[in-house]
């Protein structure tokens, strides 16, 4: 069998509903790499909050944040395929705005290494994972800096589908929006036409794999045009229907089951 690149999906993929790794997982994955293939992190979430889960995983490869705005080596610094895509700061002041709407939550922007948020609300545990402190609190101030991606969470998958057709409205030419599979209602905001496939595009350019043999996992619209663009692109038992309808393959379990370390035991034989 040739080398393999693995893209793996964090939330609602690998991680289960408390979002912990299982063992299973770990020692699946572990194995795999033990067998000369390729795992890479694609998510939607910040290094700081995915970080951790390429520890456990004891991953060496580049990862993806940020839906693909960020791609970058945590083990290589000056990573040279390295990049970061940011949006225009009048797009982000303008969408900091949005703090105003008493059913949201939390704005955020990130920049660079730095989190600047509109209010206290910790969206899920470990969003600051070295605690609140982290966070430049705005407050009120407004915001005007370009950031790689702003998140807005809202108090319900009501407002946040209902938001999301506004921004598309009214900035759908300088922004990609997409929803994550945490249980925290979110929308992730980045640049116009940036996704994930971009970031696995570049992982792979890097290690010199074939499309064909790459294989993504995940469930949500922010895993789209990964699985499309993936050789065998597979969308886990617990997937939106559209991802579905469009993946090369459904795992048979979801993330609560051990769906992707069970789907690889089966198609690597482990």
């Amino acid at each position: 069998m040739n080398q393999k690149l693995i893209a793996i999906d964090l939330d609602g993929t690998t991680l289960n509903t408390q979002q912990k790794i299982s063992k299973r997982t770990i020692r699946v994955i572990k194995a795999l790499q033990d067998a000369g293939h390729l795992v890479t992190i694609v998510t939607g979430r910040p290094y700081r909050t995915s970080f951790n889960y390429y520890q456990d995983l004891d991953l060496k490869t580049p990862m993806v944040n940020f839906n693909g705005a960020y791609c970058h080596h945590p083990q290589e610094k000056n990573w040279l395929p390295g990049y970061r895509i940011t949006l225009p700061s009048d797009v982000v002041s303008e969408l900091f705005r949005l703090k105003h709407n008493d059913k949201v939550k939390l704005v955020s922007a990130e920049v660079d290494d730095s989190v600047y948020t509109s209010s206290h609300y910790i969206p899920y545990p470990d969003f600051f994972p070295h605690g609140p402190s982290q966070a430049k609190f705005l407050g009120n101030q407004a915001f005007d800096q370009e950031a790689t991606c702003v998140n807005v969470f809202t108090q319900d998958k009501y407002l946040q589908r209902k938001l999301e057709k506004e921004i598309i409205a009214d900035y759908g030419h300088f922004v990609e929006v997409r929803t994550w599979g945490g249980f925290a209602p979110c929308l992730e905001i980045v640049s116009s036409g940036t996704q994930k496939a971009m970031g696995l595009e570049q992982v792979a350019k890097y290690y010199g794999i074939d499309r064909a043999d790459i294989l993504a996992f995940g469930d949500e619209n922010n895993d789209y045009e990964m699985i499309q663009y993936a050789g065998m692109g597979v969308a886990m038992n617990n997937a939106i229907l559209p991802l579905k309808e469009i993946a090369d393959d459904i795992t048979p379990y979801s993330n609560d089951e051990d769906g992707l370390a069970r789907y690889l035991e089966d198609y690597f034989n482990l």
